[in-house]
């Protein structure tokens, strides 16, 4: 199922804690880089998908989903639109329990392999901005979280 509300966001952010990043890079100044170590500063396990190094972030490096030799829940991906339907494939493949999309990512095909899998499946979305926005990570800088509830989320008591 798409997924695209506070509570279900929240549900899966906190259900699932092995990511696997597929284009995560190993440049500090990279939009992936900065996600990647947000995500693992906030006691997630990432693991990075990417050819081109051997480590990212103190973290072994594969080359693709299918070489990871441990379960994964969560594919993020930080890749162009037109070259995310074989990573959904392969995330289908592996088992994976969501595939997320990263801001200005969004394939219909892909999304559908996805859902049609059983997945969850969060599109145009920061997982870092997400976490930040839904479990009080972001600060008065001045970033608007669009998000105005009196509703306690389920997990506080």
């Amino acid at each position: 199922m798409i997924v695209d509300d506070i509570r279900s966001l929240r549900r899966v952010l906190k259900a699932h804690c092995t990511i696997a990043m597929v284009g995560l890079s190993d440049n500090w100044y990279r939009p992936s880089n900065f996600a990647g170590k947000y995500m693992l500063d906030h006691g997630y396990k990432v693991i990075p998908v990417n050819p081109n190094y051997a480590t990212v972030l103190g973290e072994k490096c594969y080359p693709r989903l299918e070489d990871i030799p441990e379960p994964v829940d969560v594919v993020d991906v930080f890749q162009r639109a037109e070259v995310v339907v074989p990573i959904a494939r392969s995330a289908i493949e592996i088992g994976a329990k969501v595939f997320w999309l990263q801001l200005g990512i969004y394939n219909d095909e892909a999304v559908g392999l996805a859902v049609d899998a059983g997945m969850d499946v969060v599109v145009d979305r920061c997982m870092k901005i997400e976490h930040a926005r839904l479990f009080g990570g972001l600060n008065f800088i001045g970033v608007d979280t669009r998000v105005i509830s009196s509703a306690r989320p389920n997990w506080i008591a």
